[in-house]
C-alpha cells in the first residue's frame, strides 16, 4: 500500500489494517533506489502476507538490505530472524533494543508478562537475532539515496526510537509506539515503561512539526501529523496523561 512516493505500508495485523497476521504491528518499507528498508519487522508468525503485499507493489524484496527496529517489543521485532534468515538484512535498533533482540530476552522484552495478559499465545517463540548496527540520538541512517534522522523517544520502552524522513517538502514521523492518532499514548503495566521518560519524548515529537505521522498501530495521519503530537503534548501541560489506545 502506497503512503508516498519512498513508502509503503506493507504489514499490519488486528490494531492495523489487516493486511498481514493479527500479531503484527504496522511494517513499513522504505525505497532507496539501489536499495531498500523496512521499519520493524512484525511479530514473525508468518512473513508471507508482507512478502506478497512487497511484491503486490511492484517491489522485489531482494532489494531489502536493512530492518530498523522502533523497539524491541514481539509485535514489532519478533520477525526479524526471520527477514535475517530469508533476506539477509542488516537489523539495526537502539543499544537497549539490539541486547534484547540479540539475546531473546523474553523478559526484558515484556513478552512473557504479555503472554500471562493473554496478548500472545503461550506457544509464541521470540527467536534471538544478530544486530549489526546501533543507532542514537541524532545519527542519521541511509537507505539509498534517503536519510533518516533517528531521535531517541523511551516511554513506552526502554531502547524507542523514532525515525524522521525528509520526502521533498514533507516530513514523515516513523514513531513506533510513541504517539498515536487524535494524541493518544500506549502506557502499559510492564517494567521499562516509565512515565516521566514518555512526557520528554512527547515534548521533543513535538517541536519537530512534522507533517505525516507513521505510528507502530491503527490510523495513520499522511497530513498535519503534528497536529496528533500537539494533542498529546497540550494534555500532558496540563498535568493530565492522555488517552491509551488498549
Amino acid at each position: 500500500m502506497r503512503l508516498s512516493e519512498r513508502v509503503f505500508l506493507i504489514g499490519g495485523g488486528t490494531l492495523g489494517f489487516g493486511i498481514s497476521h493479527e500479531l503484527d504491528c504496522h511494517v513499513y518499507l522504505i525505497d532507496g533506489g539501489r536499495e531498500m528498508a523496512l521499519i520493524d519487522s512484525g511479530a514473525g508468525v508468518t512473513i508471507e502476507p508482507i512478502i506478497q503485499n512487497i511484491q503486490r507493489d511492484g517491489l522485489d524484496p531482494g532489494r531489502l538490505k536493512y530492518l530498523l527496529l522502533t523497539h524491541a517489543h514481539a509485535d514489532h521485532a519478533g520477525a526479524a530472524f526471520e527477514w535475517s534468515r530469508r533476506f539477509g538484512v542488516a537489523v539495526v535498533a537502539s543499544k537497549e533494543a539490539g541486547e534484547y533482540v540479540r539475546t531473546g530476552d523474553e523478559e526484558r522484552i515484556s513478552l512473557a508478562v504479555a503472554k500471562r495478559g493473554g496478548f500472545y499465545p503461550e506457544d509464541y517463540i521470540f527467536h534471538p537475532c544478530p544486530v549489526e548496527r546501533v543507532l542514537a540520538e541524532d545519527d542519521v541512517f541511509r537507505v539509498g539515496d534517503l536519510a533518516l534522522h533517528v531521535i531517541e523517544t523511551p516511554g513506552h520502552c526502554s531502547g524507542m526510537l523514532s525515525f524522521v524522513l525528509k520526502e521533498h517538502d514533507q516530513r514523515l514521523l516513523f514513531d513506533g509506539d510513541t504517539v498515536f492518532h487524535d494524541g493518544k499514548l500506549l502506557i502499559t503495566n510492564v517494567w521499562d515503561c516509565n512515565l516521566q521518560e514518555y512526557v520528554t519524548s512527547v515534548r521533543k515529537l513535538a517541536a519537530l512539526k512534522v507533517d505525516a505521522l507513521l505510528p507502530g498501530h491503527l490510523t495513520i495521519s499522511l497530513s498535519q501529523g503534528a497536529r496528533h503530537i500537539q494533542k498529546a503534548w497540550d494534555t500532558l501541560e496540563r498535568l493530565v496523561v492522555p488517552p491509551n489506545i488498549l
